[in-house]
């Protein structure tokens, strides 16, 4: 699969996805943001595949934020399309029934924060650096930062970034929940990697309804959150994948998932 902002290479049942624009820090543009949402669009129905790795290219930069040469001269209406494009992106990586890892190798600022925000969880290098600097440029974020980093940090924390357009050190990124792990540089790809390769492993059906119930109770009131994940679990009893599991745990073998 060929992409004009994007490299997209498989090595097993993971692929690793890497933004492609390292002479503009791999800003997001329409053409990036568009080649984004065919890859995962396509990676949704390809059972061959069953992780995600989204990073960028070269050693500075996940993704430095939107295209500022792009966006600067937009009016009001296309501003918001290009908004809710970016937002469509995101709902489309939310709603993968895939997990995706963001790998962050450097600056992940304004839409690449948000774009990191919508993989299910980020693994970054010492390196990296986090922030919503919009208010520095008189705007706000546009692909869902407000939203987002207050789910994740809480909403003291994410008015704090937001208001004051600071950017957050990896270590920092750690502590405050955005972050889940912080490897050196060098090391990044290989532990993002090693990650990914455990959890193809497990029942990509469970994993994906794993997913669908933390991602569809975050806001949901507790009582109807559990419910659902009651739902979920219940539906698993119909899959091949369960019985295979289970009778593998009885037998003391590795089990082996077909995704059925």
């Amino acid at each position: 699969m060929t992409f004009d902002t994007l490299l997209y290479e498989q090595s097993g049942q993971i692929v690793t996805l890497t933004v492609n624009r390292p002479e503009s820090l791999n800003a997001l543009n329409r053409a990036t943001i568009e080649d984004l949402t065919a890859a995962f669009s396509a990676i949704a129905t390809d059972d061959s595949v069953r992780v995600v790795v989204l990073t960028g290219a070269g050693d500075k930069a996940f993704v430095a934020g939107a295209d500022i040469s792009e966006m600067a001269n937009l009016d009001p209406e296309a501003a918001e399309a290009f908004a809710r494009l970016g937002n469509a992106l995101g709902d489309r990586m939310e709603t993968l029934p895939k997990p995706i890892i963001a790998a962050v190798n450097g600056f992940a600022l304004g839409g690449g924060c948000e774009l990191a925000m919508a993989c299910d969880f980020i693994i970054a290098s010492e390196r990296a650096r986090f922030g919503q600097p919009e208010v520095n440029l008189g705007l706000i974020p546009g692909f869902g930062g407000t939203q987002r980093l207050q789910r994740l940090v809480g909403r003291g924390l994410a008015r704090r970034i937001i208001y004051t357009g600071e950017m957050i050190k990896a270590d920092e990124a750690k502590s405050i929940g955005l972050v889940t792990e912080v490897v050196a540089q060098d090391g990044l790809l290989d532990r993002v990697r090693d990650v990914a390769w455990l959890i193809s492993q497990k029942g990509p059906l469970a994993v994906a309804a794993c997913k669908t119930a933390i991602n569809q109770g975050a806001d949901a009131e507790l009582g109807i959150a559990i419910d659902n994940e009651a739902r979920l679990f219940g539906s698993m009893f119909a899959t091949e994948d369960m019985r295979e599991g289970t009778s593998a745990f009885v037998e003391k073998r590795a089990p082996k998932f077909q995704g059925k």
